[in-house]
């Protein structure tokens, strides 16, 4: 088989196709097996009919040709497609030019091409993210929570501040919907715990006991929502002494510096985790958000797209739940999930155009003993040959997505070296905090 590629305007390739007659003879004989399979001829059992029996009885040679090229046509594109290392991002317009009826088949594809984008300002990208510095006020904050296990409640009459607990009749409803209110007495809620909605914490301040209140929020959900709080009691919370005598009574530490340094070493684990796991998103993110819209394919959108929907349907069907259920419990409609999915997709696909860019203006692309090595992990990983693996992505015109995605690690790890990290106040990450090695030691 011989393959060459032309470009043509808006982003699209022609590749022209020869298949040389040893090989339309292989595909003559695959198309006979398979119409032997199907076909009855009276004296023969299904799969045993000779090749010239067969073609007498399907309607001649020009039949099992046209078979042939029908089922052989997608995989000499592939082929073709690996052999010219072009990247088609949607299905081809294919147009058979030569040797339908008999010869070497010639046929045409005019396919779309990803395009090669150009970013600006990556190599300034200022990426914020979780910061894992433990403050004095998140230490404090715990130590508080350790305390509030042995605190003692007070009845108080006095305006409702952050942290009191309040006694109340609620009732939830939605008006926009046929289900009955829930109604809930005697209900104990902790002011600043956001457990009911972010506004209520807000609007409950200030307030006193005897005194109502009606908050309408949408807040999770998507629907409205009506919260009417008759609140009855508000206690407040009186936090033992901390004290060494106390913290060796009731926690594992035997004095407060002990306990305190425990604190900080276990936070501060927990935060540097959380910064790296925030890390590599956030990057990727902000490097997307390079890519202009107007530069992002709409084919490449909607697949992207189909293949969320249809990993989701694939996830809930294993729960036992249909997208009716689904969409109830999300409080969506189906409108607002497709468009949350097309929002997902189009950023994946922002994200994947900006990492190619950066291979290109970084040369990052991969060497042939990394695409190797990559190749064999992958192997092993599915149970394959490196051979096996290396010939599937060839004859599936995989061969240069499978070079790119080794690329886009590479990629992926210069980010994480020349991004400039800050937290929410913009101050910058010491770097050295967000090794994968990190640990935090306690001085003796």
């Amino acid at each position: 088989m011989r393959a060459t590629s032309s470009a043509l305007e808006n982003n699209r390739i022609k590749l022209t196709v020869e298949v040389d007659e040893a090989e339309m003879a292989v595909a003559l004989d695959a198309a006979a097996k398979t119409l032997a399979q199907q076909v009855n001829v009276k004296g023969f059992r299904k799969g045993k009919v000779p090749k010239q029996v067969l073609i007498a009885n399907i309607g001649g040679a020009a039949v099992l040709r046209s078979e042939a090229i029908r089922e052989s046509l997608p995989d000499f594109y592939a082929r073709a497609v690996s052999e010219t290392l072009i990247d088609p991002i949607g299905q081809p317009d294919v147009t058979i030019t030569g040797g339908e009826d008999e010869g070497v088949l010639v046929f045409e594809a005019e396919v779309e091409v990803r395009p090669d984008v150009t970013i600006v300002g990556y190599d300034a990208l200022r990426v914020t993210i979780p910061s894992p510095v433990v403050g004095d006020d998140e230490i404090e904050a715990q130590i508080d929570r350790f305390r509030e296990t042995d605190a003692v409640l007070h009845d108080v009459d006095r305006p409702i501040v952050n942290g009191d607990l309040v006694n109340m009749d609620i009732r939830a409803e939605q008006p926009d919907s046929d289900a009955e209110p829930l109604e809930m007495s005697d209900f104990m809620y902790t002011v600043g715990s956001g457990s009911i909605a972010p506004e209520v914490d807000e609007l409950i301040l200030g307030l006193r006991a005897g005194e109502e209140l009606v908050v309408n929020t949408s807040a999770g959900t998507g629907q409205s929502v009506v919260y009417t709080m008759r609140l009855k009691q508000v206690k407040e919370r009186i936090l033992p002494e901390l004290t060494d005598e106390w913290v060796e009574e009731n926690t594992e530490w035997p004095t407060v510096d002990e306990m305190r340094d425990a604190v900080l070493a276990q936070m501060s684990k927990m935060k540097v985790v959380e910064a790296q796991m925030s890390q590599r998103d956030a990057t990727l993110i902000a490097l997307g958000e390079l890519v202009s819209d107007e530069l992002v394919p709409e084919v490449l959108v909607d697949a992207e797209a189909n293949d969320r929907v249809h990993d989701l349907g694939h996830r809930l069907a294993e729960q036992k739940m249909d997208f009716e259920q689904f969409l109830q419990a999300t409080g969506q409609t189906p409108d607002q999930l497709l468009a949350a999915v097309r929002a997902d997709a189009q950023r994946a696909v922002k994200i994947d155009l900006a990492l190619r860019a950066l291979v290109k203006a970084e040369g990052l692309e991969a060497t042939e003993e990394e695409v190797e090595e990559e190749l064999v992990k992958t192997a092993e990983a599915m149970s394959l040959t490196a051979q096996a693996l290396r010939d599937n992505l060839y004859k599936s015109g995989r061969v240069k997505s499978f070079d790119a995605e080794v690329a886009k690690i590479k990629a992926n790890r210069w980010l994480g070296e020349n991004a400039t990290f800050v937290d929410h106040l913009g101050i910058v990450i010491d770097r050295e905090l967000l090794r994968e090695d990190q640990s935090v030691e306690i001085d003796e």
